[in-house]
């Protein structure tokens, strides 16, 4: 059994928990929240005894193998690297850091330690995803990829009524491309490597952070486009393009159905249903590298989470998007 804390008492723990607890070799041991009254509170709902409100301490346990982190985004990297230098293996929910500088330290120090660091971007360890890869050749050679993700958030009404929740302020490194705008350049990172060029721009609201956007991509033999958006919804498939045929994903971000359109008019259906909760495979990726004593993942590498940041980072530089985080 792989023993997990958690860290961060949110509905997105709530959906690692019990996505993950359907693998054999995972066990939920310990929860952390900053009041030992909310870390009860929660602990209890999974029948978990251990809780923790200092991070040294728990880092420093021997009831925990590993841990996942959903904490603000700012934090992750200074959380992760309490318990790395723990020698205990991160799980670090997406955007991993708030830079690319912070996440060149969390490397470093993973490699140091001997353990495993692994941004939890569900998207590209999900069976649809893998099945987009198997079939992609057909497409001929790629010209374009298109991804989209708008998701109007219920927090915005929040904030146009005047309360700025902690998704809409930079000090928590928070904003549309961090939040959901990763969603639709991870997998673009992992399907054709790192573009030569971006250009961006975006809606940035009154808080400092932006409320939506668009960036375009430029490869060697083929451009990219995303949007993203938590100010309105957007209805429209993302797309790969190619010579041959293109492929219609429904959601770029958790794909279910997935077509191959060919120039004839054939329409190839390639959806395989998804067996289990989206984090669950994330998790099983997670699991099995460290029963393997295989210390970085092949699809979520250092070099796909690493070169993702950078996209972002020079998103953010090109639309004014500033973080604290940035100067430490």
């Amino acid at each position: 059994m792989i023993r997990f804390g958690v860290i961060g008492t949110n509905w997105i723990t709530e959906s690692f928990i019990n996505a993950a607890s359907e693998i054999q070799d995972f066990e939920l041991a310990a929860v952390y929240s900053r009041t030992k009254e909310r870390a009860e509170e929660f602990a209890s709902k999974f029948r978990v005894s251990t809780i923790f409100t200092d991070l040294e301490e728990m880092a420093q346990s021997e009831s925990i193998d590993a841990v996942y982190i959903a904490s603000p985004n700012s934090l992750h990297s200074k959380q992760a690297l309490i318990f790395l230098e723990n020698g205990k293996h991160v799980l670090c929910e997406k955007p991993i850091a708030s830079n690319s500088d912070e996440l060149k330290r969390m490397i470093s120090t993973a490699k140091d330690n001997n353990v495993l660091l692994m941004e939890a971007l569900k998207t590209t360890l999900l069976p649809s995803f893998k099945n987009i890869q198997k079939h992609i050749h057909k497409l001929g050679e790629i010209r374009h990829y298109f991804g989209g993700y708008c998701q109007y958030s219920s927090r915005y009404d929040a904030y146009k009524s005047g309360m700025i929740l902690n998704a809409f302020k930079p000090e928590f490194s928070n904003g549309a491309i961090m939040d959901i705008g990763v969603y639709t350049i991870y997998p673009m990172v992992v399907l054709f490597g790192k573009p030569d060029e971006v250009k961006a721009n975006a809606i940035m609201l009154e808080s400092g952070v932006d409320g939506e956007g668009s960036i375009l991509f430029k490869y060697k033999n083929m451009t990219g486009s995303v949007m993203y958006s938590k100010i309105t919804n957007s209805y429209i498939p993302s797309e790969i393009q190619g010579e041959n045929a293109s492929m219609i994903i429904d959601k770029i971000h958790t794909p279910e159905h997935i077509e191959i359109r060919y120039k004839d008019g054939t329409i190839e259906d390639i959806s395989i249903p998804n067996e289990h909760p989206p984090m669950y495979y994330e998790t099983e990726e997670f699991i099995k590298l460290i029963k393997n004593q295989t210390y970085e993942s092949s699809v979520n590498s250092y070099t796909n989470s690493l070169h993702t940041l950078q996209l972002l980072d020079e998103t953010r530089k090109q639309i004014g998007l500033h973080f604290p985080a940035d100067q430490r």
